[in-house]
């Protein structure tokens, strides 16, 4: 518990030595804890990615692109321009953006354009085909997953704060002051590289062929971008509209942050890799066993 505080409160006067480890540690208490900025992202381009390396890769681009901002945020803590986290919510504004390009890389899987509405599947969905759409979907834009990590970065949390207001200012130069970000990112970093191999390893669990494996992994990731991305951006909107709603949470007893709390992001998190992740591999794989009757029967015949 002794350590635990220190990381969580660090003191002053700490070596840059212990800052830098401090930081470390704190980004891998972020990338293994449920949080809305990295776990759906993750999730979702890990799983279309349906392998262990493609896991990893996702996890590590991601990542990548998250430890770039993080490394800007601190130095904008080192020269105190990162106060505007103070006055101002940004929740709102990153949850909208976010979600756009959840929303814009998953309309590219599914239906491989950029513009596609939720009433379109609905409308259609009676005489849809899934083996038609089997053709249609495309692997998920790995290397968009660079600009998701960018655009998270801007998200602001318990861990953010110790590390822009707390380490990045005892750095003792200017020139010092992106490392406490470098090592929080490449913390987070190691743990989303290994969850991005344990969720992109879930596909295996059932004995499928690798081109099944394809179809409900790369399914999977476009609707839970698409739809995720819809749910991100309308609960940035209803917090840009009603701000107080970014301060509701129930306390779970905790200390470690993203689990202190059920809050609207612990929410996001249930709610796009829990629920919306989970129903749409039960989808996908229903969808894989319906085309493999239909061909039986058509062998058959």
């Amino acid at each position: 518990m002794d350590i635990l505080n220190l990381v969580l409160n660090p003191p002053s006067n700490l070596t840059v030595a212990e800052i830098l480890g401090i930081s470390f540690i704190l980004g891998l208490m972020h990338g293994a804890t449920p949080d809305e900025h990295t776990w759906p992202i993750t999730f979702s381009y890990a799983i279309g990615k349906y392998s262990t390396k493609g896991g990893m890769k996702a996890g590590f681009l991601f990542s990548l692109g998250f430890t770039l901002q993080r490394a800007l945020l601190t130095t904008l803590g080192f020269i105190g321009l990162a106060a505007i986290y103070k006055e101002y919510n940004l929740d709102g504004p990153v949850y909208f953006v976010v979600g756009l390009v959840m929303a814009i890389a998953g309309s590219y899987i599914l239906k491989g354009r950029y513009v596609h509405l939720p009433i379109d599947r609905l409308l259609h969905s009676e005489h849809h085909d899934p083996r038609a759409e089997r053709n249609e979907i495309r692997d998920p834009p790995i290397k968009m997953t660079i600009v998701h990590g960018l655009v998270a970065g801007f998200g602001f949390g318990a861990y953010a704060s110790i590390i822009t207001f707390v380490l990045a200012p005892e750095m003792p130069s200017l020139l010092f002051a992106p490392l406490p970000g470098v090592m929080f990112g490449l913390g987070t970093m190691s743990m989303q590289i290994i969850f991005g191999a344990l969720f992109a390893n879930i596909m295996k669990v059932k004995k499928l062929t690798e081109d099944d494996i394809r179809y409900v992994g790369t399914k999977t990731a476009g609707r839970v971008l698409y739809y995720g991305g819809i749910t991100f951006s309308a609960v940035g909107l209803f917090i840009l509209l009603f701000p107080s709603i970014d301060n509701w949470g129930i306390s779970t007893g905790f200390v470690i942050p993203n689990l202190n709390a059920i809050d609207v992001g612990f929410l996001l998190v249930v709610s796009t890799v829990g629920i919306l992740g989970v129903l749409s591999m039960i989808m996908s794989y229903r969808e894989v066993t319906k085309m493999r009757v239909s061909k039986e029967k058509k062998i058959k015949a």
